[in-house]
């Protein structure tokens, strides 16, 4: 049938569909675990995000007519609905973070809704870590004036949410369902947190656009960053056969009140003492004390 359907058609179709299939199936195949399965939605995990948001914060994200009557209703409501659809996510997602074989495909539904459960449990944690980062933005930037100012309209207070949601997954054994908030986060706002970074609280991105934090970061309480910061890798240690080695310590260690200005960049596994100030355009290698204020000129100087 899909052949005929094809036969007429003027780009050689049938012969295209074949060659596709013969390198999907056979010549360049890469299908995680060696088989079709149901891969999970960014469509629906955007969905899940705005009940969990709207949860956390109900005027602001869900409805502003909400009522002390009405609240509770409405936030039971819309956190039901986005966790049992969260827990078919992470069910889809397990056959990507697990390195077992398909012989516990059978118990990934008991599991899914297990981790659903642990999620749901630390929200409120979830949302104390959120405040503090509210809290730091209405400190540190003479420019807010409101709460509600900084969780409507902060792009770096948005990507901060994403990242506490992303991270909580990621910590439970999510690991492909965490990236995909993060990269729906970096979409949205330009700023790049991969969720296995750890960030304490109070947690401030001014401006936030270009910011990059990696995988194995460490950020102590009360940092702040501007925009165009990168805390990134300084090189990619491989094994004995040239293979990146996965997980590697290779990122930045910012202990507690660190600042760092626009376009600064921190490479490799270094650490920035407590309550130092990194400024704008620099380029960082080394570690430095507690207290050390670094600026493009002392950088250049060496």
């Amino acid at each position: 049938m899909t052949t005929k359907i094809y036969e007429n058609h003027p780009y050689q179709l049938p012969q295209v569909v074949a060659d596709l299939r013969k390198s999907r199936e056979e010549t360049h195949k890469i299908r995680h675990l060696g088989r079709v399965r149901e891969l999970p939605s960014r469509h629906a995990l955007e969905e899940i995000l705005g009940g969990i948001f709207a949860s956390l914060f109900p005027t602001h994200y869900g409805r502003s007519d909400l009522t002390d009557e009405s609240i509770d209703y409405f936030v039971g409501n819309a956190l039901g609905i986005a966790l049992n659809q969260l827990s078919e996510q992470i069910r889809r997602g397990l056959y990507f973070s697990s390195s077992n074989d398909l012989e516990q495909e059978a118990k990934f539904d008991a599991l899914a809704h297990d981790l659903t459960s642990q999620f749901a449990a630390e929200l409120s944690s979830i949302r104390a870590l959120i405040v503090s980062d509210i809290r730091a933005a209405l400190s540190g930037d003479p420019a807010a004036t409101s709460v509600s100012e900084i969780l409507l309209c902060y792009p770096g207070v948005s990507a901060a949410i994403h990242y506490r949601i992303a991270h909580a997954l990621y910590k439970l054994g999510s690991p492909l369902l965490a990236r995909f908030i993060s990269e729906i986060a970096h979409s949205k706002t330009g700023v790049d947190i991969h969720p296995g970074a750890q960030i304490g609280e109070g947690f401030f991105i001014d401006h936030g656009t270009g910011v990059v934090i990696g995988q194995t970061a460490i950020l102590g309480k009360n940092i702040r960053l501007y925009q165009a910061v990168t805390l990134g890798a300084k090189r990619f240690p491989e094994d004995d056969d040239g293979n990146l080695i996965k997980g590697a310590e290779r990122h930045p260690i910012l202990e507690d009140d660190v600042v760092i200005y626009a376009g600064a960049t921190v490479l490799g596994r270094i650490t920035i003492g407590a309550r130092s100030t990194i400024g704008g355009n620099v380029w960082l290698t080394k570690s430095v004390t507690s207290d050390s204020n670094i600026s493009q000129a002392q950088t250049l100087g060496h």
